[in-house]
C-alpha cells in the first residue's frame, strides 16, 4: 500500500494509464483479427483493406510500448506474407 503523497499519485496514474493501453491493445487485437479473419477467408482485397488498419494500430502500440517493437514488426511481416500467399 502506498504511504507517501508522491505514491498515491503514482498509483492513480498507472490506474489511468492502465486504462488507457488496454483499449489500445484491445483496438490493435480486433484489427489484427479482421486480417486474420480475411485471409482465413481467402478474401486477399479484404485482407489488405484490413491490413491498411491494422498496420498503424500495430506500430502505434509498438511506439508506446503496449507491445514490443519486434514483436508488432514480427506480426505485420507475418500478415503482409500470409496475405501476399493468397495472390498465388
Amino acid at each position: 500500500m502506498a504511504n507517501t503523497k508522491s505514491a498515491i499519485k503514482a498509483t492513480r496514474k498507472i490506474a489511468r494509464r492502465t486504462l488507457v493501453n488496454k483499449s489500445r491493445r484491445t483496438q490493435m487485437r480486433g484489427a489484427v483479427r479482421q486480417v486474420e479473419e480475411a485471409i482465413a477467408k481467402g478474401d486477399r482485397e479484404a485482407a489488405l483493406e484490413a491490413m491498411k488498419r491494422a498496420e498503424p494500430k500495430l506500430m502505434q502500440a509498438a511506439q508506446r510500448s503496449i507491445v514490443h517493437k519486434n514483436a508488432a514488426s514480427r506480426k505485420v511481416s507475418r500478415l503482409t506474407h500470409s496475405i501476399a500467399k493468397l495472390a498465388k
